[in-house]
């Protein structure tokens, strides 16, 4: 089987290439995406190799990118949209919410909206205003959509193209903060045996304590893990990998393992995603639980200055100090 080190960014193209080459109705369009190959150039190349009908620079107006998308949709194309930045999303998100994600019941399933958006998502880069925005529980909440992300090279080839693949509205959210990383990955994985698109994964056992996290923020888990690994505490961390139907099997199996869980995302606290996981495993998980599940996240302010965001992100030593305190119930 073909193996490859690529970053997370050059993995998301390979992906995007791949589904381009499988079926001729996929379309990918979004500001610049062309012949620039989009700002952090994850649609590099595309545009030479399959031409300006498939890989399609749009104006600047995301309501007008999405609504486009729509209607390609129902005419049986599978259109991939770029949302430049996460903060720029919201001019769409009329279109996403009142026609993406009701299409299909207000059709009473004879119409499916087999479409991906693409949005990164997520700080850490140094950027200004409107460019380091967490707006996935805004999704996650409209039924109707599916709402995914990947954390490492391999999660991002393989689930772009099932995203593609899916007859569902997905918003596909990749975390910016990581396009450089690199990983192996596997080019020959066919779709159907891969791992599930709405699946979550343990990426790292462990016994004392669970961490759960998604996309950016997989990293930062992983990192703490490594460092408690030294005090002689092995914390277990899930990678949720779909927000939207969440998959919490694997996080009911640990909890009752480990007796203790750290939710942690890049997201302001208040009606985040941790908010939602806690209270589910605090009723399916109850008296397993020697202590709260407690969240790790963003504060509940707009994002800040760059110059000040690395403290408003959450990192290993918030992690490791929440783990500290689920051990002091």
């Amino acid at each position: 089987m073909a193996t490859e080190t690529l970053t997370l960014g050059k993995a998301l193209n390979t992906g995007l290439r791949r589904a381009l080459e499988n079926d001729p109705k996929v379309v990918i369009m979004g500001e610049d995406v062309g012949k620039l190959g989009g700002v952090f150039r994850i649609t590099d190349g595309l545009q030479k190799d399959f031409g300006d009908q498939r890989v399609i620079d749009t104006p600047l107006a995301e309501s007008g990118i999405i609504g486009t998308a729509v209607g390609l949709a129902i005419r049986g194309f599978r259109p991939i949209c770029e949302i430049q930045f996460d903060g720029f999303v919201y001019p769409a998100y009329d279109q996403i919410v009142s026609q993406v994600a009701k299409m299909h019941y207000r059709s009473q399933g004879k119409v499916t909206i087999p479409m991906v958006i693409r949005i990164p998502y997520g700080g850490g880069i140094g950027a200004v205003e409107h460019h380091s925005e967490s707006p996935e529980a805004y999704f996650a909440h409209t039924a109707g959509l599916k709402v995914v992300t990947c954390a490492n090279p391999q999660d991002a080839y393989v689930m772009i193209q099932q995203a593609v693949a899916s007859d569902d509205p997905i918003v596909f959210l990749e975390p910016k903060r990581r396009y450089w990383e690199k990983g192996p990955v596997e080019l020959d994985v066919p779709l159907s045996g891969a791992y599930p698109l709405h699946a979550a994964r343990v990426v790292r056992p462990g016994t004392d304590a669970t961490v759960l996290a998604y996309g950016p923020m997989v990293r930062t888990a992983l990192d703490a893990a490594t460092a408690a690994a030294e005090d002689g505490r092995e914390l277990e961390v899930v990678d949720l990998r779909t927000l939207s139907p969440l998959d919490l099997t694997a996080v009911y199996e640990s909890v009752r393992r480990t007796g203790r869980c750290v939710v942690v995302h890049e997201a302001p606290g208040n009606l985040g995603l941790g908010s939602e996981i806690a209270a589910r495993i605090t009723e399916e998980c109850f008296y397993s639980l020697e202590s709260p599940v407690l969240r790790v996240t963003g504060f509940d302010t707009p994002y800040p200055a760059s110059r000040v965001e690395e403290e408003y992100l959450p990192d290993l030593d918030r992690v490791l100090d929440a783990v500290d305190r689920t051990f002091g119930w």
